[in-house]
């Protein structure tokens, strides 16, 4: 039986500053709701339509409710506790366990770009998916455990080269056993903080065709898989992740390639860590940034563009967040953006 989520009155009155009342009340229900049973097939070892066979025969009925995107599924019976991670599908690599919301950062990162205008609206949004460059240089900044790692190999069919980098040498040995079952040939494993990391490179004079930053946050949209991050929330831990995320923003956008495209995300709803850090970053890099359209397969909404008395740039309504409420998901925030000059 699910664990009844009690998040602390402190953080549920912010949640009813960014939602009107309605969708407030979807939000405190859904969020005691368990999560859908969501797989993301790995098509580096098997294609969608065979996984889906041989996942069948076991008797799990298989939906793909992402239209364009047939490797996302979702296990519609009720399993056994652990049942999906013990299945010999998965220890094969042929299937990786990730929340729906989870995959849409690697999404972002190599869709198409489409043009903002004046009559931008994410229900306007084209969700068809792109063809992947080949031999391009990705860097996957706070890579660990590896989901979207794996997935932008995938993505890629292991023609690019992909540096997965990490801070911690456990996580480095959860992201590469999981890259290593899941096939991934094309990646080059380093542990370094993610600061000094970019700082080193830079140095180097080594310059990236795309970059994933999916930044450590508070966590405030996993509430439905990770209760205890109920217990653990806290305004002082926020404010500090917040300055810290600008750093990794900061020294990450610097090694990317004129040209080059870069995904900003986080598993959270605060607008200190998503909305003010792109705020940051718009002012920080003035005229050698632009924040592109996103283009998700999901509903999303427009960022805040006013928090607690700060108003940040126009821009930042092109970032996207993703509510549990909206699409029975994790909640997460995504934005992208392309440097120029």
């Amino acid at each position: 039986m699910k664990t009844k989520i009690q998040p602390k009155p402190e953080f549920m009155q912010k949640m009813k500053k960014l939602l009107d009342q309605a969708d407030f009340e979807k939000y405190e229900k859904i969020i005691q709701e368990p999560l859908l049973n969501s797989i993301r097939c790995n098509t580096l070892k098997i294609s969608p339509e065979e996984l889906k066979i041989k996942l069948e025969k076991k008797g799990w009925k298989i939906s793909q409710p992402l239209k364009n995107y047939p490797e996302v599924m979702v296990v519609e019976n009720e399993l056994q506790p652990g049942e999906l991670g013990r299945s010999m599908e998965h220890l094969l690599g042929y299937y990786y366990i990730q929340e729906l919301a989870s995959m849409l950062p690697a999404i972002a990162l190599l869709a198409p770009p489409l043009d903002i205008d004046s009559n931008y609206s994410f229900s306007l949004l084209s969700q068809k998916r792109s063809a992947p460059k080949p031999n391009e240089l990705i860097l996957d900044l706070c890579a660990s455990p590896g989901s979207k790692t794996s997935q932008i190999a995938s993505q890629i069919n292991n023609t690019g080269t992909i540096i997965a980098n990490d801070v911690k040498i456990e996580r480095i040995k959860i992201l590469a056993s999981n890259l290593e079952r899941c096939g991934v040939a094309d990646e080059i494993i380093t542990r370094e903080d993610g600061v000094a990391f970019c700082e080193k490179l830079k140095e180097q004079g080594l310059k990236f065709d795309k970059i994933l930053l999916d930044a450590p946050c508070s966590g405030e949209g996993t509430m439905r898989s990770s209760p205890k991050t109920c217990l653990m929330w806290n305004p002082n831990t926020i404010k500090s992740l917040s300055k810290l995320q600008k750093k990794l923003f900061q020294r990450a956008f610097e090694i990317l390639k004129e040209g080059g495209e870069m995904v900003y995300s986080t598993c959270t709803h605060a607008p200190e860590e998503n909305e003010e850090v792109v705020d940051f970053a718009l002012k920080e890099f003035k005229d050698k940034i632009k924040i592109e359209k996103i283009n998700l397969p999901v509903k999303c909404r427009e960022g805040v563009v006013e928090w607690e008395n700060k108003k940040y740039d126009e821009r930042v309504k092109f970032c996207a967040r993703i509510y549990p409420q909206d699409n029975n998901s994790e909640g997460f925030f995504i934005a992208k953006f392309k440097k120029l000059k």
